[in-house]
Parts: C-alpha cells; structure tokens; sequence
C-alpha cells in the first residue's frame, strides 16, 4: 500500500477499469482509489431516513469514504462502483456477508471476489467509447458504460414515464436510449431513440446486451450455493449493515 498521507487508516482499492475509460485529467484515470475505514460517522449515514427515502444514501455513504481527493461518486461508471461497494464492506464489517437466497442463508467471503476479465486492447484510453456490430442487422453501434449521472437520469426520465403511463414499463428500452452514442455514425439523440423505439430487433438488443455483460469493467458478483446454482450477490442497503 501507498504511504499514508491522512490520520486515519486507509487502503488503495483497485478498479476494474483501470481508470483507462476516465479523461486522463480525472484523478480516476490512474485507476486505483483511496478509501478510509468506516466509523461511527458513516453508520450514521447508512440509518440517515432521508436518504433512504430518496435513495442516495449508498452514495453518500462512499461520498464519505472515499479520501482520494477531486473523486465525484457519479463519475464511476456502474462497474466501480460495484467495487468500491464491496471495498466499502469490508472496510467496514468485515468479509463475510450473510444473505437470505429462496429461504435459505448463504455467508459470501466478499475478499474472494475478483475483478471480471477486461480487455484493454478494446478501449482507447480516456474515452468511454466502444463499438459492436449488431449480429442479425448488419448496423454499427457506439456506446458508452453508464455513470451515476446517467443512472440518476435514467431514474427520473422512468418515473416522468410511469406517471404519464402507471402501467408502463419502460426500464430497459429507457437504459439503452442513455447507453448508445451513435448509430451507423449518426449521433443525433433522435435517431438513437427511434431506432430503439422502432427498430432494435429483440434478438439484436439480447446479442448487445449479453455483449456488455461479458466485456465491461466490472467485479463477479456471482455465488455458487451449494446446491450448484448461480445467483447473484445482492447489493443494498442490508449489504453494509443488516440491521439498518
């Protein structure tokens, strides 16, 4: 570990980006991050009503924990976010996680979990940009890997949607619209959201998915019970603290 340049204990954390998708003027471009231990200070945070209500208490609570200085919370694209949530835990309550799956408990030793293969030679460094040719369509996109700013207008562009239409469920055409940056070169917000609208093929939309699930940055959050099944490590406010 670095020297420590605070008065209070603090670990580098590694992200699984690298930083190579951050401006290389960001802090977060040098891909690791410095965190401090959680103290009484932040177990207030994580039992603030208020941001639970509004749920930006996960944020403030890294807000709180992150000591790495010029680092916004919403900069991290999803990805790593996820690992300095997990980080975060461990600073905090130690490496065993119980959680409940279909009734039954299940303790995750988070120290285990590793960073997902990242192909490097697919990002030019400093751009959050990549590219993938849709199988059946022949049609060229561009996207970029969503940050907490693009999660919070995601969120509020789903509730205006819902409120015109309490029926609606518009999540994952919504994530696609915010994710793609261009189509055949054409990078007008009109003709992006058309084309989801109207003529994104479904098998398509699942080849670009499966897609950024098995190339973006990002840590395995998969458990193996030991029955053999795979399921996925939940991530919320229980996380840091069962009894908040």
């Amino acid at each position: 570990m670095e020297e420590n340049k605070f008065d209070f204990p603090t670990e580098v954390v590694e992200l699984p980006s690298k930083g190579l998708v951050y401006p290389e003027t960001s802090p977060l471009s040098s891909g690791k991050l410095e965190m401090k231990y959680m103290t009484a200070k932040e177990e207030d945070i994580l039992t603030n009503q208020s941001y639970i209500n509004k749920g930006t208490v996960l944020d403030k609570l890294l807000e709180s924990l992150v000591v790495t200085p010029g680092v916004k919370i919403k900069d991290l694209i999803v990805g790593d976010k996820n690992a300095i949530l997990v980080a975060s835990r461990i600073l905090g309550y130690g490496k065993d996680y119980p959680f409940t799956y279909n009734g039954e408990q299940h303790i995750v030793d988070l120290s285990t979990i590793e960073n997902k293969p990242f192909d490097e030679s697919s990002v030019v460094k400093g751009t959050n940009e990549f590219s993938f040719t849709l199988p059946s369509t022949g049609v060229e996109l561009t996207y970029k890997l969503l940050t907490g700013h693009d999660e919070y207008n995601i969120d509020r562009e789903i509730e205006g949607l819902k409120k015109i239409n309490k029926d609606a469920s518009p999540e994952l055409t919504t994530r696609l619209k915010y994710m793609i940056t261009s189509i055949n070169k054409d990078r007008e917000a009109k003709t992006i959201r058309s084309f989801v609208d109207n003529q994104f093929l479904a098998r398509d939309s699942r080849a670009f998915r499966e897609h950024i699930r098995n190339t973006q940055p990002d840590i395995n959050l998969t458990y193996i019970t030991d029955s053999g099944e795979e399921v996925a490590i939940p991530i919320n406010l229980n996380f840091f603290w069962p009894d908040a």
